[in-house]
Protein backbone atom coordinates (compact mmCIF):
# COMPACT_ATOMS: atom_id res chain seq x y z
CA UNK A 1 0.00 0.00 0.00
CA UNK A 2 1.08 3.40 -0.76
CA UNK A 3 2.53 5.70 1.66
CA UNK A 4 -0.32 8.14 1.07
CA UNK A 5 -3.12 6.03 2.34
CA UNK A 6 -1.40 4.43 5.84
CA UNK A 7 -3.82 5.94 8.14
CA UNK A 8 -2.65 7.58 10.97
CA UNK A 9 -4.50 10.59 12.97
CA UNK A 10 -3.53 12.53 15.22
CA UNK A 11 -6.77 13.97 15.59
CA UNK A 12 -8.69 10.65 16.38
CA UNK A 13 -8.60 10.87 19.66
CA UNK A 14 -9.38 14.34 19.71
CA UNK A 15 -12.29 13.92 17.46
CA UNK A 16 -13.75 10.63 19.97
CA UNK A 17 -13.92 13.51 22.36
CA UNK A 18 -15.63 16.08 20.77
CA UNK A 19 -17.81 12.74 19.65
CA UNK A 20 -18.68 12.31 23.24
CA UNK A 21 -20.05 16.32 24.12
CA UNK A 22 -23.63 15.74 22.45
CA UNK A 23 -25.94 14.09 24.20
CA UNK A 24 -29.24 15.46 22.99
CA UNK A 25 -31.61 13.69 20.35
CA UNK A 26 -33.20 14.57 16.99
CA UNK A 27 -35.85 16.09 18.32
CA UNK A 28 -34.21 17.64 21.56
CA UNK A 29 -34.89 15.47 24.46
CA UNK A 30 -32.46 14.60 26.83
CA UNK A 31 -30.30 11.10 25.72
CA UNK A 32 -31.83 7.98 27.20
CA UNK A 33 -30.57 4.31 26.07
CA UNK A 34 -33.42 4.44 23.83
CA UNK A 35 -32.01 7.19 21.64
CA UNK A 36 -28.82 5.37 21.27
CA UNK A 37 -30.03 1.84 20.92
CA UNK A 38 -30.13 0.43 17.38
CA UNK A 39 -32.09 -2.44 17.75
CA UNK A 40 -34.63 -1.26 14.68
CA UNK A 41 -31.14 -1.01 12.46
CA UNK A 42 -29.53 -4.87 13.63
CA UNK A 43 -31.54 -7.32 11.66
CA UNK A 44 -32.14 -7.07 7.76
CA UNK A 45 -35.36 -6.77 6.13
CA UNK A 46 -37.72 -10.03 5.44
CA UNK A 47 -37.01 -9.77 2.06
CA UNK A 48 -34.07 -10.01 1.39
CA UNK A 49 -34.37 -8.99 -2.18
CA UNK A 50 -33.32 -6.04 -1.59
CA UNK A 51 -29.93 -4.33 -0.45
CA UNK A 52 -29.46 -5.11 3.12
CA UNK A 53 -30.41 -2.58 6.04
CA UNK A 54 -27.97 -3.79 8.31
CA UNK A 55 -25.70 -2.19 10.94
CA UNK A 56 -22.25 -1.28 10.20
CA UNK A 57 -20.80 -0.19 13.57
CA UNK A 58 -23.45 -0.89 16.12
CA UNK A 59 -23.41 -3.65 19.03
CA UNK A 60 -26.57 -5.43 20.76
CA UNK A 61 -26.80 -4.49 24.50
CA UNK A 62 -25.68 -6.95 26.66
CA UNK A 63 -28.73 -9.37 26.87
CA UNK A 64 -28.22 -13.10 26.79
CA UNK A 65 -30.59 -15.74 25.01
CA UNK A 66 -33.51 -16.46 26.94
CA UNK A 67 -36.43 -18.28 27.21
CA UNK A 68 -37.56 -21.15 24.73
CA UNK A 69 -40.55 -21.24 22.01
CA UNK A 70 -43.80 -20.87 23.64
CA UNK A 71 -42.58 -19.74 27.18
CA UNK A 72 -44.51 -16.45 28.38
CA UNK A 73 -41.98 -14.11 29.41
CA UNK A 74 -42.58 -11.28 31.35
CA UNK A 75 -40.80 -8.10 31.82
CA UNK A 76 -41.33 -4.38 33.87
CA UNK A 77 -41.05 -1.10 32.03
CA UNK A 78 -37.88 0.48 33.80
CA UNK A 79 -37.39 4.37 34.13
CA UNK A 80 -34.95 4.42 31.45
CA UNK A 81 -37.46 2.34 29.05
CA UNK A 82 -40.09 4.83 29.36
CA UNK A 83 -41.92 5.91 26.01
CA UNK A 84 -39.76 2.90 24.13
CA UNK A 85 -41.97 1.39 21.33
CA UNK A 86 -43.33 -1.75 22.45
CA UNK A 87 -41.45 -3.42 19.10
CA UNK A 88 -37.83 -2.23 20.38
CA UNK A 89 -38.45 -2.47 23.97
CA UNK A 90 -38.97 -6.47 22.92
CA UNK A 91 -36.06 -6.66 20.59
CA UNK A 92 -33.88 -5.20 22.88
CA UNK A 93 -35.01 -7.76 25.90
CA UNK A 94 -35.47 -10.89 23.29
CA UNK A 95 -32.44 -10.38 21.05
CA UNK A 96 -32.75 -14.08 19.15
CA UNK A 97 -35.66 -12.74 17.15
CA UNK A 98 -35.35 -9.90 14.44
CA UNK A 99 -38.08 -7.09 14.81
CA UNK A 100 -39.40 -8.59 12.17
CA UNK A 101 -40.14 -11.42 13.45
CA UNK A 102 -41.42 -9.29 16.80
CA UNK A 103 -43.73 -7.67 14.99
CA UNK A 104 -45.35 -10.18 13.69
CA UNK A 105 -45.96 -11.99 17.08
CA UNK A 106 -47.30 -8.72 18.69
CA UNK A 107 -49.30 -8.53 15.52
CA UNK A 108 -50.74 -12.21 15.97
CA UNK A 109 -51.00 -11.72 19.49
CA UNK A 110 -48.48 -12.22 20.95
CA UNK A 111 -48.04 -9.49 23.93
CA UNK A 112 -50.34 -8.67 26.71
CA UNK A 113 -49.60 -5.21 28.24
CA UNK A 114 -50.79 -4.65 31.80
CA UNK A 115 -53.45 -1.80 32.30
CA UNK A 116 -54.34 -1.97 28.39
CA UNK A 117 -56.87 -3.23 25.91
CA UNK A 118 -56.35 -6.23 23.39
CA UNK A 119 -56.14 -3.25 20.80
CA UNK A 120 -53.39 -1.87 21.88
CA UNK A 121 -51.71 -5.17 22.80
CA UNK A 122 -51.13 -5.65 18.77
CA UNK A 123 -49.70 -2.01 18.00
CA UNK A 124 -46.02 -2.79 17.61
CA UNK A 125 -45.67 0.89 17.89
CA UNK A 126 -47.33 1.83 21.37
CA UNK A 127 -45.47 3.54 23.47
CA UNK A 128 -44.70 2.36 26.97
CA UNK A 129 -45.31 3.76 30.61
CA UNK A 130 -43.12 3.39 33.37
CA UNK A 131 -43.90 0.35 35.94
CA UNK A 132 -46.27 -1.17 33.00
CA UNK A 133 -46.00 -5.33 32.68
CA UNK A 134 -44.96 -6.55 29.29
CA UNK A 135 -45.92 -10.13 28.70
CA UNK A 136 -44.37 -11.61 25.82
CA UNK A 137 -45.28 -15.09 24.43
CA UNK A 138 -41.82 -15.85 23.00
CA UNK A 139 -42.49 -17.28 19.17
CA UNK A 140 -40.47 -20.09 17.13
CA UNK A 141 -37.67 -18.93 15.77
CA UNK A 142 -37.70 -18.80 11.38
CA UNK A 143 -34.91 -21.05 10.84
CA UNK A 144 -32.24 -23.39 12.48
CA UNK A 145 -28.49 -22.36 13.07
CA UNK A 146 -26.26 -21.88 10.26
CA UNK A 147 -24.48 -25.41 9.15
CA UNK A 148 -21.01 -25.58 9.27
CA UNK A 149 -18.87 -24.22 5.50
CA UNK A 150 -15.51 -24.48 4.56
CA UNK A 151 -15.21 -21.21 3.90
CA UNK A 152 -12.02 -19.65 4.03
CA UNK A 153 -11.36 -16.51 6.85
CA UNK A 154 -8.90 -14.04 6.85
CA UNK A 155 -8.18 -14.11 10.88
CA UNK A 156 -6.30 -11.07 11.55
CA UNK A 157 -6.39 -11.30 15.26
CA UNK A 158 -6.90 -14.44 17.57
CA UNK A 159 -6.74 -14.73 21.40
CA UNK A 160 -8.46 -17.45 23.83
CA UNK A 161 -11.08 -14.49 24.39
CA UNK A 162 -11.92 -12.76 20.96
CA UNK A 163 -10.90 -12.96 17.16
CA UNK A 164 -10.93 -9.95 14.72
CA UNK A 165 -11.86 -11.03 11.18
CA UNK A 166 -11.52 -9.43 7.82
CA UNK A 167 -14.60 -9.71 6.25
CA UNK A 168 -14.47 -10.12 2.46
CA UNK A 169 -17.16 -7.52 0.11
CA UNK A 170 -19.94 -9.59 -0.71
CA UNK A 171 -20.51 -11.67 2.55
CA UNK A 172 -23.51 -11.59 4.47
CA UNK A 173 -22.62 -11.87 8.60
CA UNK A 174 -25.40 -14.21 9.42
CA UNK A 175 -28.31 -16.04 7.51
CA UNK A 176 -31.43 -14.12 6.60
CA UNK A 177 -34.03 -14.19 4.02
CA UNK A 178 -32.53 -14.94 0.89
CA UNK A 179 -29.09 -15.88 2.01
CA UNK A 180 -28.85 -19.10 4.15
CA UNK A 181 -25.55 -19.98 2.49
CA UNK A 182 -22.12 -18.67 2.22
CA UNK A 183 -22.33 -16.39 5.59
CA UNK A 184 -19.71 -15.27 7.70
CA UNK A 185 -21.63 -17.36 10.71
CA UNK A 186 -21.52 -20.72 8.37
CA UNK A 187 -17.65 -20.24 8.20
CA UNK A 188 -17.23 -19.13 11.89
CA UNK A 189 -18.99 -22.29 12.76
CA UNK A 190 -16.82 -24.63 10.94
CA UNK A 191 -13.39 -22.65 12.27
CA UNK A 192 -14.25 -22.14 15.82
CA UNK A 193 -17.09 -25.07 16.41
CA UNK A 194 -18.89 -24.53 19.49
CA UNK A 195 -16.29 -21.74 20.74
CA UNK A 196 -18.32 -18.58 20.06
CA UNK A 197 -20.78 -16.69 22.53
CA UNK A 198 -24.55 -17.66 22.42
CA UNK A 199 -25.44 -13.70 23.64
CA UNK A 200 -27.35 -13.33 20.29
CA UNK A 201 -28.98 -16.85 19.22
CA UNK A 202 -28.11 -19.52 17.56
CA UNK A 203 -28.24 -17.97 14.61
CA UNK A 204 -25.62 -15.39 15.07
CA UNK A 205 -22.63 -17.27 17.57
CA UNK A 206 -20.54 -14.79 18.61
CA UNK A 207 -21.72 -11.97 16.20
CA UNK A 208 -20.95 -9.09 18.53
CA UNK A 209 -21.25 -5.96 15.56
CA UNK A 210 -21.91 -6.25 12.19
CA UNK A 211 -20.74 -4.76 8.57
CA UNK A 212 -23.18 -4.39 5.48
CA UNK A 213 -22.54 -7.11 3.03
CA UNK A 214 -20.55 -5.25 0.85
CA UNK A 215 -18.46 -3.38 3.16
CA UNK A 216 -15.08 -4.68 4.25
CA UNK A 217 -13.05 -4.82 6.98
CA UNK A 218 -12.46 -5.96 10.49
CA UNK A 219 -14.99 -7.25 12.56
CA UNK A 220 -15.07 -8.84 16.42
CA UNK A 221 -16.24 -11.85 17.21
CA UNK A 222 -16.82 -13.02 21.23
CA UNK A 223 -15.80 -16.82 22.25
CA UNK A 224 -17.74 -16.69 24.95
CA UNK A 225 -20.48 -14.85 26.80
CA UNK A 226 -18.61 -13.14 29.09
CA UNK A 227 -16.64 -11.51 26.83
CA UNK A 228 -19.29 -10.81 24.06
CA UNK A 229 -21.25 -8.95 26.92
CA UNK A 230 -17.84 -6.67 27.67
CA UNK A 231 -17.07 -5.74 24.16
CA UNK A 232 -20.83 -5.27 23.96
CA UNK A 233 -21.03 -2.77 26.69
CA UNK A 234 -17.63 -0.64 25.50
CA UNK A 235 -19.58 -0.59 21.80
CA UNK A 236 -22.43 0.98 23.53
CA UNK A 237 -20.37 3.18 25.47
CA UNK A 238 -18.51 4.50 22.26
CA UNK A 239 -15.20 3.24 23.91
CA UNK A 240 -14.47 1.04 20.65
CA UNK A 241 -12.53 3.34 18.15
CA UNK A 242 -13.73 2.77 14.46
CA UNK A 243 -12.12 4.05 11.16
CA UNK A 244 -13.50 3.53 7.95
CA UNK A 245 -11.82 4.20 4.50
CA UNK A 246 -13.80 5.33 1.59
CA UNK A 247 -13.36 6.39 -1.83
CA UNK A 248 -15.89 9.15 -2.40
CA UNK A 249 -17.82 10.74 -6.01
CA UNK A 250 -16.08 14.24 -6.31
CA UNK A 251 -14.00 16.42 -4.56
CA UNK A 252 -15.08 18.42 -0.99
CA UNK A 253 -14.26 21.26 -0.57
CA UNK A 254 -13.45 21.28 3.08
CA UNK A 255 -10.68 19.36 4.59
CA UNK A 256 -12.56 17.83 7.31
CA UNK A 257 -16.27 18.27 8.58
CA UNK A 258 -18.65 16.59 11.20
CA UNK A 259 -21.70 15.76 9.67
CA UNK A 260 -24.58 15.96 12.23
CA UNK A 261 -27.70 14.90 10.96
CA UNK A 262 -30.58 12.80 11.74
CA UNK A 263 -31.25 9.64 9.96
CA UNK A 264 -34.65 7.38 9.61
CA UNK A 265 -36.01 4.67 7.48
CA UNK A 266 -36.85 5.83 4.20
CA UNK A 267 -40.63 6.61 3.59
CA UNK A 268 -40.82 5.30 0.48
CA UNK A 269 -38.10 3.07 -0.71
CA UNK A 270 -37.55 -0.52 1.17
CA UNK A 271 -34.28 -1.13 2.09
CA UNK A 272 -32.49 2.24 2.16
CA UNK A 273 -32.51 5.05 4.99
CA UNK A 274 -32.69 8.48 4.56
CA UNK A 275 -31.40 12.16 6.39
CA UNK A 276 -34.70 13.46 8.39
CA UNK A 277 -35.75 16.78 10.08
CA UNK A 278 -34.58 17.24 13.48
CA UNK A 279 -37.39 16.74 14.97
CA UNK A 280 -38.82 14.06 13.23
CA UNK A 281 -40.27 11.78 15.95
CA UNK A 282 -39.13 8.62 13.82
CA UNK A 283 -35.53 9.87 13.52
CA UNK A 284 -32.28 8.84 15.59
CA UNK A 285 -29.48 11.55 16.08
CA UNK A 286 -26.25 10.30 13.99
CA UNK A 287 -22.99 11.51 13.80
CA UNK A 288 -20.12 11.23 11.48
CA UNK A 289 -16.26 12.86 11.49
CA UNK A 290 -14.78 12.33 8.00
CA UNK A 291 -11.19 13.97 7.20
CA UNK A 292 -9.86 14.00 3.06
CA UNK A 293 -6.79 12.20 3.25
CA UNK A 294 -6.40 12.96 -0.78
CA UNK A 295 -7.95 14.61 -3.65
CA UNK A 296 -7.82 13.50 -7.31
CA UNK A 297 -9.65 15.20 -10.39
CA UNK A 298 -13.39 13.58 -9.83
CA UNK A 299 -12.66 11.56 -6.61
CA UNK A 300 -11.64 11.99 -3.26
CA UNK A 301 -10.09 9.29 -0.31
CA UNK A 302 -11.58 9.98 2.94
CA UNK A 303 -11.50 8.00 6.10
CA UNK A 304 -14.25 8.36 8.74
CA UNK A 305 -14.84 8.09 12.23
CA UNK A 306 -18.73 7.19 13.17
CA UNK A 307 -19.77 8.48 16.91
CA UNK A 308 -22.99 6.58 16.14
CA UNK A 309 -23.68 3.24 14.82
CA UNK A 310 -26.92 3.78 12.86
CA UNK A 311 -27.76 1.70 9.32
CA UNK A 312 -25.66 2.68 6.20
CA UNK A 313 -24.69 5.88 8.29
CA UNK A 314 -21.47 6.46 6.56
CA UNK A 315 -22.82 5.89 3.43
CA UNK A 316 -26.43 7.90 3.94
CA UNK A 317 -24.36 11.01 5.56
CA UNK A 318 -21.59 11.05 3.11
CA UNK A 319 -24.49 10.99 0.20
CA UNK A 320 -26.41 13.95 2.12
CA UNK A 321 -23.06 15.67 1.59
CA UNK A 322 -22.95 15.61 -2.24
CA UNK A 323 -20.21 13.42 -2.09
CA UNK A 324 -21.42 9.87 -1.92
CA UNK A 325 -19.31 6.54 -1.63
CA UNK A 326 -17.87 5.72 -5.05
CA UNK A 327 -20.05 2.39 -6.54
CA UNK A 328 -22.71 2.76 -3.77
CA UNK A 329 -25.28 2.37 -5.90
CA UNK A 330 -28.39 2.75 -3.42
CA UNK A 331 -27.34 6.08 -2.30
CA UNK A 332 -26.11 7.46 -5.67
CA UNK A 333 -22.25 6.09 -6.07
CA UNK A 334 -22.85 4.38 -9.33
CA UNK A 335 -22.79 0.83 -10.13
CA UNK A 336 -18.98 0.25 -10.74
CA UNK A 337 -16.17 2.44 -12.06
CA UNK A 338 -13.70 1.43 -14.98
CA UNK A 339 -10.14 1.80 -15.58
CA UNK A 340 -10.98 3.53 -18.36
CA UNK A 341 -12.69 5.98 -17.00
CA UNK A 342 -10.57 6.93 -14.18
CA UNK A 343 -7.36 7.31 -16.26
CA UNK A 344 -9.98 9.79 -18.86
CA UNK A 345 -10.14 7.72 -21.44
CA UNK A 346 -13.99 7.28 -20.94
CA UNK A 347 -15.94 9.79 -19.56
CA UNK A 348 -17.02 9.43 -16.23
CA UNK A 349 -20.35 10.73 -15.67
CA UNK A 350 -20.66 12.39 -11.40
CA UNK A 351 -24.34 12.89 -12.31
CA UNK A 352 -25.56 9.30 -12.08
CA UNK A 353 -28.76 9.61 -13.36
CA UNK A 354 -27.21 10.16 -16.16
CA UNK A 355 -24.95 7.26 -16.40
CA UNK A 356 -25.36 3.87 -17.63
CA UNK A 357 -23.87 1.38 -15.39
CA UNK A 358 -25.17 -1.63 -17.01
CA UNK A 359 -23.28 -0.78 -20.27
CA UNK A 360 -19.83 0.68 -18.83
CA UNK A 361 -17.09 -0.56 -21.64
CA UNK A 362 -13.77 -1.55 -20.33
CA UNK A 363 -11.87 -3.17 -17.25
CA UNK A 364 -14.32 -3.00 -14.42
CA UNK A 365 -12.49 -2.39 -11.58
CA UNK A 366 -14.84 -1.85 -8.71
CA UNK A 367 -18.51 -2.96 -8.73
CA UNK A 368 -19.20 -2.64 -4.54
CA UNK A 369 -19.14 0.27 -2.32
CA UNK A 370 -15.62 1.58 -1.77
CA UNK A 371 -16.21 1.12 2.04
CA UNK A 372 -13.95 -0.71 4.06
CA UNK A 373 -13.79 -0.98 8.25
CA UNK A 374 -10.22 -0.14 8.30
CA UNK A 375 -9.21 0.29 12.23
CA UNK A 376 -10.33 -0.80 15.37
CA UNK A 377 -8.89 0.23 18.84
CA UNK A 378 -10.57 -0.88 22.36
CA UNK A 379 -9.21 -1.41 25.62
CA UNK A 380 -8.92 -5.38 25.60
CA UNK A 381 -11.85 -6.66 28.45
CA UNK A 382 -9.57 -9.13 30.04
CA UNK A 383 -5.99 -7.74 29.73
CA UNK A 384 -6.56 -4.09 30.22
CA UNK A 385 -3.72 -3.71 27.68
CA UNK A 386 -4.71 -1.05 24.46
CA UNK A 387 -5.61 -2.95 21.93
CA UNK A 388 -5.29 -1.99 17.89
CA UNK A 389 -5.55 -3.39 14.74
CA UNK A 390 -5.63 -2.06 10.68
CA UNK A 391 -7.67 -4.57 8.49
CA UNK A 392 -5.63 -4.27 4.88
CA UNK A 393 -6.85 -2.41 2.08
CA UNK A 394 -8.53 -5.02 -0.07
CA UNK A 395 -7.82 -5.40 -3.59
CA UNK A 396 -10.79 -4.20 -5.84
CA UNK A 397 -10.39 -0.63 -3.85
CA UNK A 398 -6.03 -0.89 -3.92
CA UNK A 399 -6.74 -1.10 -7.70
CA UNK A 400 -9.28 2.36 -7.90
CA UNK A 401 -6.08 3.74 -6.03
CA UNK A 402 -3.44 2.67 -7.88
CA UNK A 403 -5.32 3.20 -10.87
CA UNK A 404 -5.92 7.25 -9.15
CA UNK A 405 -1.89 7.80 -8.84
CA UNK A 406 -1.43 6.58 -12.44
CA UNK A 407 -3.69 9.40 -13.58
Amino acid sequence: MREDFKLTSPQYHFTMKIFKNDKKTADGRRQTAEDDLPVDELFPPADDSVEDVSDENAAPATVLYNGNPGDVMQRTVDETEKDWRLDIFLAHHYRQYSRTLIRNAIMNGGTIIDGEDDATHGKPSYRLKTGQSVSFTLPELPYTVPLPEPIPLDILYEDEYFAVINKPPNMVVHPSSGHWSGTMTAALAYHFGGQLSSNRGPVRPGIVHRLDRDTSGAIIVAKDNRIHAKLAELFERHEIEKEYFAIVLGVPHLDRDMIDVPVKVHPRKRGRMAVAALLDTDAKYAQTFYEVIKRYKKLSVVRCFPKTGRTHQIRVHLAHTGYPVLCDNLYGGRRSITKEEILGIEPMLLDTANANPGQASGTVLLNRQALHARRIAFTHPVTGSEFEIEAPIPADIQAVLDALESQ
